[in-house]
Formats: C-alpha cells, sequence, structure tokens
C-alpha cells in the first residue's frame, strides 16, 4: 500500500482482500452524503460499477464516529465490508480519497478498462492531518485559467488531501472577478494588449493580447465544486499596492495628481508597478463595494486582502496623499498603507470574516483575528505567531513552485531558487525557534504557484508536479520535525508508484530525468541561469 500522503498508521491483511462486483454497495448517512455522491461518482465512472445503495453492516460503508476529529479517518477492509469511519463531512472526504488509492491508478480514469478484477486490499488504516490549512495558491491574475483548468486543480488538491485553494483573481497585469457595480474592472481591467516573454524588462513580448474574466456564477460554481471535494476557496484582492489594472479601469482610484490615470492601461510588464491606490475616503468605499460582492460569492472565514509590495513613490510626490497623511495623524507613507489595512481588517471583522495577508501587514500592527502569509522567509511568521495570530507559512525559498526545479539551461524560464523535489520534502513549516504556544499558531503551510511564466495548464502541471506531491506530504503526515531524519528514499520509492497515478489523470508532470522536448525554454543553453529579484 504505497499511500500518498502517509497515513498515521497503516497494516495490510493480505488473506482479508475484498474483491468488488456488480453487487457491491455503497453506503452512507445523510451528513456524509458529498462524500457518498463523490465515490460513487468516481469510481463508477472508472470501474463500471454501479455501487448502489446497500444496508449497514456490507458492502462499501461509510459512518461518522465522534470519536475522531473533524478531518480524521479509519478504514477498516475485511471480505464483504470496507467501512470508512470519519469524524466528520471532510473526514469522510478524505476516507474515500485513500479508498480509491487502495484500488489503484486505474481507479482515477473517468471510464473504465475494465469491468474485473477491482480488489480493495485488506487493510487496517488509521489517519489525520498533521495542519488544518493544507493549501495552494493558484495565481490567475498574471495569466487567466479558464474555468475548467480550476476545476481539474481542485481535484488534483483534493487528490493529494490539500484543502485550501487560495486563489489570486487581481494584480497589475489583470482583474479576473465579475463585479456587478463596477463592470469597468472586467470590461477594461481584465485585458492587456500583451505579455512580456521571460522576465527581463525590455525582452521580447508575444504582442498578443492576453485576459478573460470569471462571472460571479462562475465563481459561485467554483466554490461549490470545490467545497464538495472539502476544499476552501479563500480569495485575494490585493490592496493599496498590485493594483493597476484596477487603476486602468477606474482612473479616480489612482494618484491623479502625479501621473494622468486616464491614459493607463492594463500593465504588460512583470514585477510590482508603481500605480497603486490613493487612500481617500472614496477608495475605501469603492473597494468595500468589492468586497461585498467578494463576501456574497465566498463563505470562507478568511479573506486575502495581500497588503504587500505597495511602491510609496507616488504617495510621497502626492500633494493629496500628503494632506491625507496629516489628517489622520500619520507619521509617513509607511503608516497610511498600514491604516488601509487596518480599515478594512476591522470591515471584515465586524461582518465576521478575517483578514489575511502576505507579511507585510504586520509593520502596521493588526487585529487579534487576522493572519499572516509569511512568505519572505520565516521571519514574519515568527514574529506574528510570537504576537498571538496564525499563521500560514509558505517562505518563497522553500515552496514557490514556480521557481526551477533543477540548475540546468533547459528548464523552461530557470528564474528563482533552485528546490528540488527532496527540498520541498524536507521542509519544515514550523520554524524550530517558536515555543509550544506560539507554534500552535501556525495553522498551516501553502505552496504558491506564480504564473507569470505559466500562461496554460500544462505549464502549471509541470512546475507544480511532481513537488506538489512532496508537500502534500509534508501538510499531511507526522513526518520527522528534523528535516535530515526524513525517509526521503522512501517517499521516492512510493512517489514511483503514484506518478502512474499521475498519468491516468493526465498530469505533465515534470520527469526525474529533466524536462520533455516542449517544455525545454528555447535559446538558453550556454546562457548563466540568474533569477531577478523576488517578487511576491
Amino acid at each position: 500500500m504505497d499511500l500518498i500522503p502517509a497515513p498515521s498508521s497503516a497494516a495490510r491483511r493480505p488473506d482479508e482482500d475484498y474483491p468488488l462486483d456488480a453487487a457491491t454497495t455503497l453506503t452512507a448517512p445523510p451528513a456524509l452524503a458529498d462524500a457518498e455522491r463523490w465515490l460513487r461518482a468516481t469510481l463508477s465512472a472508472a470501474t463500471g460499477l454501479p455501487l448502489g445503495p446497500g444496508r449497514p453492516g456490507a458492502g462499501i460503508e461509510l459512518v461518522q464516529d465522534g470519536t475522531l476529529a473533524a478531518e480524521a479517518y479509519r478504514i477498516t477492509v475485511r471480505p464483504g465490508h470496507a467501512l470508512v469511519a470519519a469524524g466528520g463531512p471532510a473526514g469522510a472526504l478524505w476516507g474515500a480519497q485513500t479508498l480509491r488509492q487502495l484500488l489503484g491508478p486505474d481507479a482515477y480514469r473517468r471510464s473504465p478498462l475494465r469491468r474485473e478484477g477491482w480488489v480493495l486490499p485488506g487493510a487496517d488504516i488509521a489517519d489525520a492531518p498533521r495542519f488544518g490549512w493544507r493549501g495552494a495558491l493558484l495565481d490567475v491574475a498574471r495569466h487567466f485559467l479558464p474555468k475548467s483548468d480550476v476545476l481539474r486543480f481542485v481535484d488534483l488538491l483534493a487528490a493529494h488531501k490539500l484543502n485550501v485553494l487560495h486563489l489570486h483573481l487581481t494584480d497589475d497585469q489583470g482583474w479576473r472577478i465579475e463585479i456587478k457595480r463596477y463592470p469597468g474592472l472586467t470590461e477594461r481591467g481584465a485585458w492587456r494588449e500583451r505579455s512580456m516573454v521571460g522576465y527581463r524588462s525590455g525582452q521580447r513580448r508575444d504582442d498578443r493580447p492576453h485576459g478573460g474574466y470569471y462571472t460571479q456564477d462562475d465563481l459561485r460554481e467554483i466554490v461549490a465544486y470545490a467545497a464538495a471535494r472539502g476544499v476552501t476557496v479563500v480569495p485575494e484582492v490585493d490592496l493599496p499596492g498590485h493594483t493597476q489594472a484596477a487603476v486602468a479601469a477606474y482612473p479616480e482610484l489612482g494618484n491623479t495628481d502625479v501621473v494622468d490615470t486616464a491614459a493607463l492601461g492594463v500593465w504588460t510588464d512583470w514585477g510590482v508597478s508603481h500605480h497603486v491606490l490613493n487612500a481617500s475616503e472614496e477608495t475605501l468605499r469603492f473597494f468595500e463595494g468589492v468586497l461585498e460582492e467578494v463576501l456574497e460569492l465566498f463563505p470562507s472565514e478568511f479573506i486575502h486582502l495581500g497588503g504587500d509590495e505597495c511602491p510609496k513613490e507616488q504617495w510621497k510626490d502626492s500633494a493629496a496623499a500628503q494632506a491625507r497623511i496629516r489628517e489622520l495623524g500619520l507619521a509617513n507613507e509607511d503608516e497610511l498603507q498600514s491604516h488601509v489595512i487596518r480599515h478594512f481588517d476591522r470591515w471584515l471583522a465586524a461582518r465576521g470574516r478575517r483578514l489575511i495577508g502576505w507579511d507585510e501587514i504586520l509593520e502596521g500592527g493588526l487585529a487579534p483575528g487576522a493572519a499572516v502569509s509569511s512568505w519572505r522567509g520565516f521571519g514574519g511568521g515568527v514574529a506574528a505567531a510570537k504576537a498571538g495570530h496564525d499563521v500560514v507559512m509558505c517562505p518563497e525559498q522553500h515552496v514557490y513552485f514556480d521557481h526551477r526545479q533543477a540548475d540546468g539551461p533547459d528548464e523552461p524560464i530557470p528564474v528563482g531558487f533552485v528546490r528540488t523535489l527532496e527540498d520541498v520534502y524536507r521542509f519544515e513549516p514550523v520554524p524550530a525557534q517558536l515555543d509550544e504556544a506560539a507554534a500552535r499558531h501556525v495553522i498551516g503551510t501553502q505552496a504558491n504557484l506564480w504564473s507569470e511564466f505559466m500562461d496554460s495548464a500544462r505549464d502549471i502541471d509541470y512546475r507544480a508536479f511532481p513537488r506538489l506531491v512532496a508537500f502534500a506530504e509534508v501538510a499531511w503526515s507526522a513526518l520527522p520535525a528534523e528535516p535530515a531524519e526524513r525517509d526521503f528514499a522512501g517517499f521516492e520509492r512510493r512517489l514511483t508508484a503514484h506518478l502512474r497515478v499521475l498519468d491516468a489523470l493526465g498530469v505533465e508532470y515534470r520527469p526525474a530525468s529533466g524536462p520533455h522536448p516542449w517544455q525545454r525554454w528555447p535559446g538558453v543553453a550556454g546562457r548563466p541561469i540568474e533569477g531577478p529579484p523576488p517578487v511576491r
């Protein structure tokens, strides 16, 4: 049983296998209906077996067990009966995912290759996750990803027991969420004239217009589809920086006394634009209106507001911004940025939600319920946890999967840090310098896929996998806290078998031998690899 992520405990019982056939049933109580519906649809498609309803104590049975934690489950497989006992709906979904793994790679196909010979191996499995937040960020702002590909990515997360999709919806290079009261955000802000190819300013461009956005019904569908698979979608609307697309759509949001914002377009470079929001009361009201619609679409506890990489040059030159600083009794432009974040921190808290932002938001002080995504290494996360704030660890040096996987000249657009599969497997989200109380504030970890250099699902597959498989085990399993003590050789052995699962799912992962010919970045052979300064 080469299970990934590794369960808390698993014992094989080779003489107690359970062969499945056309008479095999699937039963669950109403509270576990999502898991029952998903498992029947998935296994019936792959096996051709109907898996109709049955009676308790026989067939495949899902039950709720109040002695288990919400995401925990136990599996017992004996002849004629496979029992999945779960602490709650989420645990039932994770148990159902493990049951599918037990049937082998062909169980991941959408149509049966065979209609007999399906066997659940006799086993006793007990399992529960290490972290409550096991996430992946998908940047759909730099390159728009069609809805069908987002749904496919949700399925890949759920298959690896990752339970948060952080959807980065807005940035300088595009606005991807329909806001009905401000239609210009998508009519103008969702489209740019062209895109850079590579990372150096002035480098060649593809000269193709690029854009797209999700309607509100698209997003409702994505949220519901994810929820039915145990995945929470956390939206990100970035402010007050990373907002050129919004300013291009509504010029009054910008610093109009220092730049002609009416002539501004959606940004066609990568990096960080100097065109940021002004901090007027009118702009705050505008984004309150945006967020009112965001809250209606996304029921997640957390709403991500970015809060990072806000250049201050325009505020320094703007008489209006300087007057605003004096009006609010602030010391400088840094405190003006903090004022904006604190405003929306209070606004979300008043509506029963929690702000989460990149670690720069610490600089102005946070309300007690706000949380931090620690991306600039571990320092911000350590400071936040010690101050009593919840933290999601996603340091760029370890889990930015847009960064290259090997130090060879044929890696596609080879930027950033080299982070191999083994590097990811040895990533430890909880810093040793945190005491037990502070460590409890590390609520989870997340891998980030920034899409400047990924313009299709194929590119995302290549950069995410198989590293996301290693990351999933780090986020779920009780691995040794000391990275050197982790059994990477054992993981590699299990991964070899798991690659057949990725093959069945159609994932175009990076093979251990290096890029496929179509994945190689042309024209870089013999050129020293160098990345730009790290950019969130």
